[in-house]
């Protein structure tokens, strides 16, 4: 209830006192997750592991409220293994100290934010993000080359999931990066290089269909990489999906009350999240935890 559906603790220690007659504090509560949080050690090390040796994961991060001060959480996860990390950063040093990114050398899949790129891992781009970006460019801006690309994008991810490889042919991904570099070439002609708004002096400031289409030409590969290889995804939906409820618990619990709350959530949520994707109910995985177990998947 406190950990997975998100409860309050006071709502939760309400539930027990109401509906069952057992008088269990917030207190009581808080050092049920403390406790899970200690006995969950090695299910974190466990999990450091199989994302290091996973051939491609996820990454994402988001704001979350501590004491009215924004920290961030920090996410990395596949369709078997979530993890998660709260950070006072949101750079670099904090992906450093969740241990995972300075030694990974899979793909990761982002949604192009500048830090993931100081890894020397593979990289692949999040390519919901460049549809929403190409549907403001040629909705709001105008811009013809952007629903080109946009229907482009969609007809590659189409042909892609029809395939059995999960890959498209050489000859057809030839095919495919002519037009994509086709449209891109019509598309700086066609795109203004600044906001027609810009009159300071000094650096000129980019449109934002500028930026989206200088990026998906010069990070082409990273872009195109889902019709190469088969483990990549079109976008980074799992990431932003293992965020998602992140956001929940702000809205209906508050903000953390301190650092040590919001790292006994990371842990106790990625290891519950971790066992749905393994076929692992979150009761039957608290269950096995208080009797000095984890579910057999976990070696």
């Amino acid at each position: 209830m406190s950990q997975f559906q998100l409860i309050p603790l006071a709502r939760v220690s309400d539930y027990f006192n109401d509906q069952l007659k057992l008088a269990i504090s917030k207190g009581s509560i808080s050092n049920f997750n403390k406790d899970a949080f200690e006995k969950l050690e090695y299910f974190e090390t466990w999990a450091k592991e199989q994302l290091l040796r996973s051939p491609f994961n996820h990454a994402d991060e988001t704001g979350i409220n501590l004491n009215g001060t924004r920290i961030w959480l920090h996410n990395l996860s596949n369709d078997k293994v979530t993890l998660y990390h709260a950070d006072e950063e949101r750079g670099s040093e904090a992906m450093n100290r969740m241990g995972v990114l300075p030694f990974y050398v899979g793909i990761l899949c982002h949604d192009h934010w500048k830090p993931y790129y100081k890894y020397s891992c593979t990289h692949a781009l999040c390519n919901a993000h460049h549809l929403r970006e190409l549907t403001f460019a040629f909705e709001e801006d105008g811009q013809k080359w952007a629903k080109k690309m946009y229907d482009l994008l969609q007809e590659i991810n189409e042909k892609v999931t029809k395939t059995t490889a999960g890959v498209l042919s050489p000859k057809k991904i030839k095919s495919y990066q002519k037009i994509y570099r086709t449209i891109l070439s019509k598309g700086k002609k066609e795109c203004p290089f600044a906001e027609k708004t810009e009159v300071k002096q000094g650096r000129t400031k980019k449109s934002k269909s500028r930026n989206l289409l200088e990026r998906l030409i010069d990070f082409e590969d990273d872009t195109l990489m889902f019709m190469k290889v088969s483990v990549v995804s079109f976008t980074n939906n799992q990431g932003e999906n293992d965020l998602r409820m992140t956001k929940v618990q702000q809205k209906i619990s508050g903000c953390f009350r301190s650092m040590e709350g919001a790292q006994i959530f990371c842990r106790v949520r990625a290891y519950l999240v971790t066992c749905r994707k393994n076929g692992v109910s979150p009761t039957e995985a608290l269950r096995l935890l208080f009797q000095g177990k984890l579910p057999a998947f976990i070696k």
